[in-house]
């Protein structure tokens, strides 16, 4: 694949890329809204109760552009929005910026649709703590990106990503943390070194994070967008309350009246969501507390698949991928009919005990 004159641009990918410099020395630019506009478009929505729930393909097609600022929920393969991802890999978006703390098959798919299909789907810049397989391996497509130039890199820590995303919930243009200072974290991400006006000790300050557009999988919702998480929150509400538009998909449409029953257990509340979409399995290869296990089988397929792109060059394995699984997919649904019910069958038996309550 030729690389265009963006990727040559010498964006800084890694330390080890000999490009490596400051990325404060560059004027601080929102890579998406900035607080004072995403407050404005927050402002003026709608608080009524009104029927959210949207036909995923609808949903993608109102809120995904190109140049948007797209942040992905979940963790690493947790919860992830899976199914958003690849309606938005069919609908098609350009010159995207990233933004999450730890994720594996939602940016690795979103990285393989650009190198197979660049004029279709691009990345820009992605802001992150983590993106890789954990246990099984790193992410062959980010490092097949990275090592050429192809996408620019804003590095956090897990905790810096989360605080990002918290302090745009609270309406914030930054927040000081711990970490990072002293440390190599300081010269890949934009953060900034400064003096406490309390103490005059030294204070790392991160950027609010405010993407466009938050892809979130919950375990449960109500047809206004009132949101159960069980199992592990994954920075979800902060992602939801920090971004401008949100699209959620749930494992189950219940009432409102069982959402008031236990109106504590809601963690994203309806004024935050703009559309929501029931869908079974929505996280699938990933795993959704209380319903199913990871589809390890799948994960590590589509990166051996990746992999074997990054080592020899040739998209063909990574295509059939894509043709089969995604483009030769009308819905989510599907792509569900092309695993083996067996397949969903042992997941849903290995976590479907878990305790979440939905009535």
């Amino acid at each position: 694949m030729k690389n265009s004159a963006r990727s040559k641009k010498k964006y800084i990918s890694n330390l080890d890329s000999g490009e490596v410099k400051k990325l404060t020395e560059e004027p601080f630019e929102w890579w998406g809204p900035s607080p004072e506009k995403a407050r404005e478009v927050m402002v003026g929505k709608s608080k009524a109760l009104v029927d959210k729930r949207t036909a995923l393909k609808d949903a993608v097609k109102k809120h995904i552009r190109d140049g948007v600022n797209i942040a992905i929920g979940g963790f690493v393969n947790t919860r992830v929005p899976i199914s958003v991802i690849h309606e938005i890999i069919r609908h098609g978006a350009k010159d995207l910026t990233l933004s999450f703390q730890s994720t594996s098959i939602c940016a690795e798919l979103l990285a393989g649709a650009m190198i197979l299909f660049p004029d279709h789907v691009s990345i820009k810049r992605v802001e992150m703590a983590w993106w890789g397989y954990e246990v099984i391996g790193i992410a062959p497509l980010l490092r097949h990106l990275a090592s050429k130039g192809m996408i620019r890199l804003d590095d956090y820590t897990n905790y810096g990503m989360s605080a990002r995303f918290k302090a745009a919930a609270m309406g914030l243009e930054f927040i000081p943390v711990r970490d990072h200072g002293g440390s190599d974290m300081e010269r890949v991400n934009r953060g900034k070194m400064v003096k406490s006006p309390f103490t005059g000790k030294n204070t790392y300050l991160v950027p609010a994070c405010y993407p466009d557009v938050g892809l979130i999988h919950v375990t449960a919702a109500d047809m206004y967008g009132n949101c159960r998480v069980f199992g592990p929150l994954c920075t979800c509400p902060e992602i939801a309350a920090a971004s401008t538009h949100c699209i959620v998909t749930a494992e189950k449409i219940i009432s409102n009246e069982n959402i008031r029953t236990y109106a504590n257990l809601t963690e994203i509340p309806y004024t935050m969501v703009d559309a929501i979409t029931e869908q079974p399995f929505g996280a699938y290869p990933g795993a959704s507390y209380g319903y199913y296990w990871f589809d390890m089988e799948h994960i590590q397929m589509f990166r051996s698949i990746s992999e074997d792109f990054r080592i020899s060059g040739n998209i063909e394995k990574l295509k059939k991928y894509y043709d089969e699984y995604i483009f030769g997919c009308e819905t989510f649904d599907d792509f569900l009919a092309k695993i083996p019910d067996k397949t969903l069958k042992k997941i849903k038996r290995m976590d479907g005990s878990q305790p979440i309550i939905l009535s």
